[in-house]
């Protein structure tokens, strides 16, 4: 008899500034479990940091290295796994993470704004960080929606009340599939 093949207990999606990192941890830590995320991945492979990927290299590269790197965790990784947040824009990504449970973790612009700050080391914000924020959430919050299993509001909570209920809705889930 085969084993079960190894998958992440949750992967959590959403835009930066969402607390994905963070709330990963605090899951991690409460199931015992290991805590990935795809961008510390990324920047093992290339050996630089994310920004310097897109100085360096541009951010076709960097695409290509953050679906590997989410292709091999989602294959391998058995705890809670943190996408970075643009992963979900290449189509193989949104493909390999159907079956899989994910979370988006939905922010609103101003905590946004709150939580990076001035997006320094964030390549993608380069100029009026604000506006930056708004149009990558404009974006892309149409295809958080389309992965996700479930969406939890992060605005005004905090990492703990997020992981709570990221949490029982995970507990939900396992309940469902094993109920009769």
């Amino acid at each position: 008899m085969s084993a079960a093949p190894t998958r992440p207990r949750v992967v959590l999606v959403g835009p930066m500034g969402a607390g994905k990192t963070t709330v990963a941890a605090l899951l991690a830590d409460r199931w015992g479990v290991g805590v990935r995320d795809t961008d510390r991945d990324v920047e093992a492979t290339a050996g630089k940091e994310i920004s310097e990927i897109f100085v360096d290299d541009g951010e076709e590269r960097f695409r290509l290295l953050e679906r590997a790197a989410v292709t091999e965790a989602l294959a391998s990784h058995d705890g809670v796994l943190a996408l970075g947040g643009g992963a979900v824009l290449d189509e193989g990504t949104r493909a390999a993470l159907a079956g899989h449970t994910v979370v988006f973790l939905q922010v609103g612009l101003a905590d946004a704004v709150k939580r990076v700050g001035l997006g320094v080391g964030r390549p993608l914000l380069l100029g009026n960080v604000r506006s930056r924020i708004k149009a990558l959430l404009d974006e892309r919050l149409p295809v958080y929606r389309s992965v996700a299993t479930y969406t939890v509001q992060t605005d005004g909570r905090s990492p703990e009340e997020v992981a709570d209920e990221v949490a029982a809705r995970v507990a939900e889930q396992v309940r469902g599939e094993v109920a009769p």
